[in-house]
């Protein structure tokens, strides 16, 4: 996708502090950082968001998981706790159209930020 910034990053066009990479991943730091560790993990294949994943990605989302956990080792927040999230679609806050997940940590995190109660209250 040649207007996507994570491909650009992907195939080296555009600058990224890269902690991990292998043949289908690559993780690198947050550049707008939520937490002292803010570290993305996307697959190197474009998939624009989770509801664009297919049965036939579900090997590459495993893998990108599993990278996101080897990350988090590597970044020394896996024992004390870190959190993963993926956006989905616009309302969820997405802004980069390449499926991707954040990994933060390297301090408390506080609980998410809820709006609506479920309880009704």
């Amino acid at each position: 996708m040649s207007d996507c910034l994570f491909c650009k990053i992907v195939e080296g066009t555009i600058p990224a502090r890269k902690v991990y990479e292998d043949d289908r991943v690559v993780a690198f730091h947050d550049i707008q950082p939520q937490a002292p560790v803010h570290l993305l993990v996307i697959p190197k294949k474009h998939i624009a968001s989770m509801n664009d994943a297919t049965p036939d990605d579900a090997e590459l989302l495993g893998h990108t998981l599993l990278a996101a956990q080897q990350v988090a080792k590597e970044a020394g927040i896996a024992e004390s706790g870190y959190r993963l999230v993926n956006n989905c679609g616009k309302d969820s806050g997405q802004i980069v159209f390449h499926i991707h997940w954040h990994v933060l940590g390297g301090e408390k995190l506080g609980a998410l930020n809820v709006q609506n109660d479920v309880s009704g209250e």
